[in-house]
């Protein structure tokens, strides 16, 4: 079993920043492409951004130029730097990882509240 671990989230004013994290744990054979995703409330899940295992990076238009994602393949870990924040960013922010015998794996999720 793999477990996808998140922390970082809170509530922070705009245009303030905030940083994710996401660690792997459990019976890791190899991890590929992992990721960002997020819901609002009454929304659906979107893409926020990807990272291949080669560190290809892939950015949803709302926050590009405004989020970085990053890995560590040896901690099996993925980062979400979040800057200039808009309550538009306000959602549940969940990690995802593509795992290569265990497939799809989905973090519990962290809420980024942007209020003032």
């Amino acid at each position: 079993q793999v477990q996808l671990v998140e922390s970082g989230g809170g509530l922070v004013q705009p245009g303030g920043s905030l940083g994710l994290s996401c660690a792997a744990s459990g019976s890791i054979f190899r991890i590929n492409t992992m990721g960002w995703y997020r819901q609002a409330t009454g929304k659906g899940r979107e893409l926020v951004a990807t990272i291949t295992r080669g560190a290809i990076t892939n950015y949803a238009d709302s926050v590009k130029g405004r989020f970085t994602i990053s890995r560590d393949n040896a901690k099996n870990t993925v980062y979400l730097r979040m800057n200039t924040l808009k309550p538009e960013d306000t959602a549940v922010y969940y990690c995802n990882a593509l795992e290569a015998t265990r497939g799809t794996i989905w973090g519990q999720g962290t809420l980024v509240t942007v209020s003032s």
